[in-house]
């Protein structure tokens, strides 16, 4: 099967385009909650790991360029907010869980 060359570039760009959209949806997201810089949950939350739980993660960062290119910043940021942060806050609560038994049994 022959890879359709024209498509995979148009996904990669809308992806880049995407992929900043979901970065600055993040900071602003982590400012927001009033804790301060966190480098660590913004990585945890744009990092290939955590997208591919919600499939491609080149195809879900194509995904947010699209609606971001065919709608508006903040029709992306509202995609980003339905779709992945409900994921990853149940992420944090699933890694906080562990971390924490982690801890009771080093004790």
């Amino acid at each position: 099967m022959k890879v359709d060359e024209v498509a995979l570039t148009k996904e990669r760009e809308e992806a880049w385009i995407g992929d900043a959209v979901l970065a600055l949806y993040v900071r602003e997201w982590i400012l927001a909650r009033g804790e301060g810089l966190d480098g660590e949950a913004f990585i945890r939350f744009t990092s290939n790991d955590f997208l591919r739980l919600h499939g491609n993660p080149t195809s879900v960062e194509a995904e947010i360029g699209r609606v971001y290119q065919n709608n508006d910043l903040q029709a992306g940021f509202d995609w980003i907010e339905t779709n992945l942060l409900p994921r990853f806050l149940n992420r944090e609560k699933q890694l906080a869980a562990r971390d924490k038994a982690g801890r009771k049994k080093k004790r």
